[in-house]
């Protein structure tokens, strides 16, 4: 599996591009901003989907460049696609529509998208409907989990309690993921597992 990472728009959001070598489609999660980078870094490639970790303006700015690509976001999240306070997009005038979602995920649910098996996490907290995808040994954790830290609370829709129980389901789990975040650094299970006390 390969992965290429984009840092876009004004809040150096991480989108990823996931393929495999060979292969003619990827999976575009979290389209963060600046589209022509984005479809340029695809290399010819077709986008065979998009996914969403959650719905800020920040991790969705060039959505509207993939509204003929199926498009996942957890339902607790569609709002922010067309509500600016919701998604936080107001706060920084960004006026950018954004396209519908297509469809929705759950936890638990097991997706096959350009060849590869993905399974979606559930993790409420930094959101209602923030999640994670799981592809091999690699989790896509958006704002929930970072290098050394984790997602703001004090959003629309943040919950601390919440992001705790979902930050404790992840650092107790026993496969060490390469962690993929939203923003920052690669890291790991393992070398987050040392900042917390759970």
């Amino acid at each position: 599996m390969k992965i290429d990472t984009l840092i876009l728009g004004p809040l150096s959001t991480n989108c990823y591009i996931v393929y495999l070598e060979g292969s003619d489609q990827a999976l575009v999660i979290d389209p963060a901003a600046e589209p022509d980078r984005i479809l340029a870094a695809l290399d010819g490639k077709k986008a065979a989907a998009v996914l969403l970790t959650h719905g800020h303006f920040d991790h969705t700015g060039a959505l509207s460049a993939f509204a003929d690509t199926p498009i996942y976001i957890h339902p607790a999240d569609d709002i922010m696609l067309s509500d600016g306070y919701w998604s936080l997009a107001d706060g920084f005038r960004d006026r950018t529509p954004r396209p519908a979602a297509t469809g929705f995920v759950q936890e638990g649910m097991k997706l096959r998208l350009a060849d590869l098996d993905i399974r979606v996490m559930h993790l409420p907290g930094h959101t209602l409907g923030s999640v994670a995808y799981a592809i091999g040994d690699v989790l896509f954790t958006g704002d929930t989990l970072f290098q050394g830290s984790y997602g703001r609370t004090d959003f629309p829709g943040g919950d601390f309690d919440a992001l705790s129980r979902s930050l404790r389901r992840l650092l107790q789990s026993e496969k060490n993921w390469i962690v993929c975040p939203g923003h920052g650094e690669p890291t790991n299970i393992l070398t987050e597992r040392e900042h917390y006390r759970l």
